[in-house]
């Protein structure tokens, strides 16, 4: 077998192609237009698919340099903290509580009905907990920590169950935020109630705002300052102990410029809620979203399918049930709380970006949802990874 390496240059290159042929796709195919799948998905699918048979015909490997894609991501956290506004945040406080309190409900609920399917099917619990929070809520990276632990344990192909389980739940969490949305949407005649947009072109500010080279770098340059700043506290936190995501502490970063520098200097034109930010924050969570789709390895999947495909299967059955009747209700059963399932659905099968792709689908449609892209993010990168972990050894103490 040839391994081909792209490097992140090409890589790059490639995923905007990707990207506009699932713009082209979505265009023209009425059913993924209707049901809100995201572009980056419909682009990055259609390139796995021809890269795994690439694989399987010509026996050529493609792998892909990826470290752009992770700088992509701290891009668009740090749009999302400089669009955010105090008073989003008072609105917030409970629907923060509530989710916080759901997602915490849904990491034991994911892994009960993980194991729950492995036997089943006669499968060792631990590949059932491995189909759980280890590799949906808690991702590729998660999957990956956890796999060693497991493997101790007699699962030889535990990594292998991880990635290809984190990697599916990736696929399905893009494909069913959208359908939920717009059931829940159309069910109960919601509409959206505020303005602007958070993320998105569409609905950000006026057509007459002015769009100029000048506002884009400026807005690039205030991206920067808030990295550089987020940075450096993130160093300072790890060594005090507390590991975050780079991307938490930026958004944080711009959240607290955007709520004190325009009171400070009100004739500096800040860049929140402007079409040069909304273009930036669209640009990097597409690109990173085509990226992560088109580099999967599917032939690593057909080799662990079957099985691990029906307790996949019941972990998505649960989740649309979890979000129908106690997220979405719970929620305040309005449209924030329709968009929020959409996120909901992306995040605990697949990842923060694939949630964020979702609820931002539906807003392209439907209208803006600010609170909701401000408390699911701030959900998934505080608490989540930290109380999984502590679920996921508590369970491996029942086995």
């Amino acid at each position: 077998m040839n391994v081909i390496n792209v490097d992140s240059f090409l890589t790059y290159t490639i995923a905007i192609i990707v990207f506009f042929v699932g713009i082209y796709l979505t265009k023209k195919i009425t059913f993924l237009r209707n049901f809100n799948i995201p572009e980056p998905v419909t682009g990055g699918l259609i390139a796995a698919i021809l890269i795994t048979l690439t694989y399987f015909i010509f026996e050529r490997e493609i792998t892909f340099d990826l470290s752009t894609r992770d700088k992509l991501l701290v891009y668009f956290f740090t749009c999302i903290g400089l669009n955010a506004r105090v008073a989003d945040l008072v609105r917030g406080g409970k629907p923060l509580i509530i989710l916080l309190i759901l997602t915490l409900a849904f990491i034991i609920i994911q892994n009960i009905v993980g194991v729950a399917g492995a036997f089943s099917l006669n499968l060792p619990g631990e590949i059932g907990l491995l189909a759980g929070s280890p590799s949906l809520i808690g991702g590729h990276g998660t999957a990956i920590a956890w796999s060693p632990v497991i493997a101790q344990r007699g699962v030889e192909s535990a990594l292998e169950i991880g990635i290809a389980s984190a990697t599916l739940g990736l696929v399905i969490a893009s494909l069913i935020g959208g359908p939920i949305a717009k059931y829940l949407i159309k069910k109960y005649k919601l509409s959206s109630e505020s303005a602007p947009l958070s993320v998105g072109i569409k609905y950000a500010k006026s057509d007459s705002e002015t769009f100029s080279h000048l506002n884009f770098m400026s807005v690039i340059l205030i991206i920067h300052l808030c990295v550089i700043v987020g940075y450096i506290i993130n160093e300072h936190l790890i060594s005090l102990g507390i590991k975050l995501p780079l991307f938490v502490s930026c958004l944080l970063v711009g959240m607290l410029l955007s709520n004190t520098v325009p009171y400070l200097l009100p004739k500096l034109k800040w860049p929140a809620r402007t079409k040069s930010l909304a273009i930036v924050s669209d640009f990097s969570l597409s690109l990173f979203l085509t990226m992560s789709l088109m580099s999967m390895q599917l032939w690593v999947i057909a080799g662990l399918a079957g099985d691990l495909l029906i307790i996949l299967a019941f972990q998505t059955l649960t989740a649309i049930i979890f979000i129908l009747f106690l997220v979405f209700p719970l929620m305040g059963k309005n449209y924030e709380s329709a968009v929020l399932s959409a996120g909901f659905g992306g995040f605990v099968l697949g990842a923060t970006p694939t949630a964020i792709a979702n609820m931002t689908a539906v807003t392209k449609s439907h209208g803006p949802a600010p609170v909701a892209f401000i408390i699911l993010p701030l959900v998934a990168a505080f608490f989540v990874d930290i109380s999984n972990s502590f679920i996921i050894k508590f369970a491996l103490t029942l086995f």
